[in-house]
């Protein structure tokens, strides 16, 4: 019974972020609703990014979203990609999004935000992202978490503040994995980013899933963060350590700048349509689902 009660959760969860699809004309797997290039904050790069648009002329609170070490694209297409850019053909597009990515930012235009999924990997030839056990990879140090990607998430903030359907004091971050380690070095309140803060008000709130919390992942070790973060951590994952997260976040915990939620069972990418046939799974994507609208409430007053 109790798994029957999770199946059915799973699959009213699919069926509603299908309905908020359907609500706007699209299907819930359909693209993104426009593919758009904007500057990373490191002054070099031109990044890939594409939009879920709600509906109306807004201006709409917005969401940033950092996808995780694989990359933004489906695993079925990623292994032929190189480099996405705006003068370059590739598999990779708007068309051969990850099924999470699509989820998620279906979710968000279906509640009104302006969803933007940034493609840190394909800018910089690293399309096909990187296996599992592949931290220490010399590649990766060009689109590692610490220093490369936070200035990505700070040139997309930037750039929604420019566009007059975005609300620009209402913009959340959120990030998968590599890219929710991410999340947790550009919202620290550390002496590494500060310089690049300067001309930039911060997000409004975070949601970091699964991600790598390591010294390797994450730069400040007193863990502190001046916006509302929310980090979900499988207790089952196979890839990252939740104890390490846990024990790195309590301070921010007791502080009440960080809530930490951890499900019992959940592996990593516990929100990935492909693994719902974990039970667990099933249970903390609902859950998730649920925190993430009390961050949404209590953060921008919805």
């Amino acid at each position: 019974m109790k798994r029957f009660a999770m199946l059915v959760a799973s699959l009213a969860l699919t069926s509603a972020a299908g309905a908020f699809a359907a609500g706007r004309g699209r299907a819930p797997d359909a693209a993104p609703d426009e593919t758009v290039y904007l500057p990373s904050a490191d002054g070099q790069t031109e990044l890939v990014g594409y939009l879920f648009k709600p509906g109306g002329p807004g201006p709409h609170p917005a969401v940033v979203m950092q996808h995780g070490r694989a990359g933004p694209y489906s695993s079925n297409v990623n292994a032929g990609c190189t480099t996405v850019a705006r003068d370059r053909r590739s598999p990779c597009d708007a068309r051969t999004l990850s099924r999470r990515h699509l989820l998620w930012g279906h979710y968000w235009a279906g509640r009104g935000y302006l969803a933007l999924l940034v493609d840190s990997f394909g800018p910089r030839g690293k399309a096909q992202g990187f296996g599992r056990g592949t931290h220490d990879d010399p590649a990766r140090d060009s689109v590692n978490e610490r220093t490369v990607r936070p200035q990505d998430a700070i040139g997309a903030l930037r750039w929604l503040r420019g566009r007059s359907d975005v609300d620009g004091q209402r913009v959340l971050l959120q990030g998968w994995s590599n890219g929710a380690s991410t999340v947790l070095n550009t919202v620290a309140d550390g002496p590494a980013l500060r310089a690049a803060w300067a001309d930039t008000a911060p997000f409004r709130a975070a949601v970091a899933l699964y991600p790598g919390c390591g010294p390797t992942a994450v730069t400040e070790r007193r863990y502190a963060t001046a916006v509302p973060l929310l980090v979900l951590l499988g207790d089952a994952d196979e890839e990252v350590s939740p104890d390490v997260c846990a024990r790195l976040l309590a301070g921010a915990a007791e502080r009440g700048q960080a809530t930490v939620r951890r499900y019992p069972g959940a592996s990593h990418d516990f929100d990935d349509p492909g693994r719902q046939g974990n039970p667990a799974n099933a249970a903390a994507r609902q859950a998730a689902f649920e925190e993430v609208e009390r961050l949404v409430g209590q953060a921008l007053g919805r």
